[in-house]
């Protein structure tokens, strides 16, 4: 079964910064797709960024230039900088990888509380 520990959330002042860090192990697989969702209080689940195994990666557009994803393939940990961030950021964010290139995957980390205060 594999494991996701998620770890890096927490609370900040608006125009403040974070890093998300999210650990994959006892993998059967070949990860590929590694990423981020969140989830706000009374709203649905929402894609935010991913990077393929090769380094390709996407944003949601409410992230854009304000958010950066990378990983590192040898500790199949995948990481996400946020900056610049603003109260409509506060969810909880969920690390998702996958052997596919695109996400959702089908493995979900326990989620991680980003609150961002105004």
């Amino acid at each position: 079964q594999v494991q996701l520990v998620e770890s890096g959330g927490g609370l900040v002042q608006a125009g403040g910064s974070l890093r998300l860090s999210c650990a994959a192990s006892r993998y059967s697989f070949t990860i590929n797709a590694m990423g981020w969702y969140r989830q706000a209080p009374g709203k649905q689940r929402e894609f935010v960024a991913s990077i393929t195994r090769g380094g390709s990666t996407n944003f949601a557009d409410p992230v854009k230039g304000r958010f950066t994803i990378s990983r590192d393939n040898a500790k199949n940990t995948v990481y996400l900088e946020m900056n610049g961030l603003k109260p409509e950021d506060t969810a909880v964010y969920y690390c998702n990888v996958g052997w596919q290139t695109a996400l959702p995957g089908s493995i979900w980390g326990q989620g991680t509380q980003v609150t961002v205060s105004s």
